[in-house]
C-alpha cells in the first residue's frame, strides 16, 4: 500500500508525472522553510556564489539581482549535507512512499537541491531533460519536486510536457557547446503542449527523468521555491560522475541493496559535468548558441 492510487500510477506511466498533495508533514514543512529564510538572511553578505561542496563548487547561488536589501538567493546544491531538516525529510515523507510504488521496492537517493525563484526575479529554467545531465544504466529515476511555498499560475510553476518521457532523448549539446538545454526548435515544437503544474505549499510533483519541462520567471509578488530531492531505482547504475554529488548519493532510503544492475537501450551524448555554482550558467550559454 501507499499513496498513490492506480489511476495515478497508470497517469505517472502514461503522462510522466504525478502531483501529490500532503507530500511532507507541516512540521516538515515548517523546518524546511525556516532553512530556507535562514540561507537567505545569509546571502545578504555575498555578492558572489559562497559556501562549499564535494565538488569545489560553491553551494549557493544567486540571481545576478541579488543585493543585500533584496537577496535573491537561487539555489542550494545538496540541501541535505548541511540541514538535518532537509537529510531527514529527504529519508521520509509520502513522496518517496510514492517512488516506492512506482519503481521499488528498493530505492536509493541520488542528489538535491532548492531550486527558488523571489518576486519577480529573472530566473527561469529553459525546457530540458533531466536524464540528459545524469546517464544512468536504467531510467527508472525520479525527481520528486517539493512545494516550499504555495505554487501558481503566476509565481513560475513548472511546465511540463506530457507524454516526452516516451519519446526522444533530445541533445543538450548545441555547437558543441553544453547547454543543458532543448534546441529552440525543440521547444518551439513543445511549449504549446506543456502544462503547469501548481498547488498548495508541502505538496509535491513527481517526474520522470525523461519528461521535458521547463519554467517561467517569477511574474508575482510572493516566492516560488522547491526542494528538489531524486530518486533512483537500486538497480539503476550511474555512468558518469553525479553533477550534483552528496555524502548522501547511492543511500538506500527504502527496501534493501540487491547489488545487480539492470540495463535499458539508449544512446546519448555524454553531458558536461557543471564548473559553475548552478546550472544555470550552463542554460546562459543557451543564448549565446
Amino acid at each position: 500500500m501507499g499513496p498513490l492510487r492506480e489511476d495515478q500510477i497508470t497517469s505517472y506511466w502514461e503522462n510522466g508525472y504525478v502531483f501529490l498533495e500532503n507530500a511532507i508533514t507541516n512540521e516538515q514543512l515548517a523546518a524546511l522553510v525556516d532553512d530556507v529564510a535562514r540561507w537567505t538572511d545569509e546571502s545578504r553578505q555575498h555578492t558572489e556564489p559562497y559556501g562549499d561542496t564535494l565538488a569545489g563548487r560553491p553551494r549557493f547561488d544567486m540571481a545576478p539581482e541579488h543585493n543585500a536589501d533584496d537577496p535573491r538567493l537561487r539555489r542550494v546544491a545538496s540541501p541535505v549535507e548541511v540541514s538535518d531538516a532537509y537529510r531527514d525529510t529527504m529519508r521520509d515523507n509520502r513522496a518517496l512512499d510514492a517512488v516506492a510504488q512506482l519503481i521499488g521496492p528498493n530505492i536509493e537517493f541520488n542528489n538535491s537541491k532548492i531550486n527558488a525563484k523571489q518576486p519577480g526575479s529573472s530566473t527561469e529554467v529553459k525546457y530540458h531533460q533531466d536524464f540528459m545531465f545524469q546517464p544512468h544504466s536504467n531510467e527508472d529515476l525520479i525527481a520528486c519536486l517539493f512545494f516550499l511555498d504555495e505554487v501558481t499560475l503566476e509565481n513560475g510553476p513548472l511546465n511540463v510536457v506530457p507524454g516526452t518521457h516516451r519519446s526522444a532523448l533530445f541533445d543538450h549539446w548545441h555547437d558543441g557547446v553544453y547547454t543543458g538545454a532543448v534546441s529552440a526548435e525543440v521547444e518551439a515544437a513543445h511549449v504549446n503542449e506543456a502544462v503547469p503544474i501548481y498547488g498548495p505549499a508541502g505538496s509535491a510533483c513527481l517526474m520522470h527523468t525523461r519528461l521535458l519541462h521547463g519554467s517561467a520567471p517569477n511574474a508575482s509578488d510572493h516566492p516560488r521555491t522547491l526542494f528538489i530531492a531524486e530518486y533512483r531505482a537500486e538497480d539503476a547504475k550511474p555512468l558518469q560522475v553525479n553533477h550534483l554529488p552528496s555524502i548522501h548519493e547511492g543511500e538506500v532510503v527504502r527496501g534493501e541493496r540487491t547489488n545487480r544492475v539492470r540495463c535499458s537501450s539508449y544512446e546519448m551524448e555524454f553531458p558536461e559535468v557543471p564548473k559553475e555554482a548552478s546550472f544555470f550558467s550552463q542554460q546562459a550559454k543557451a543564448s549565446t548558441t
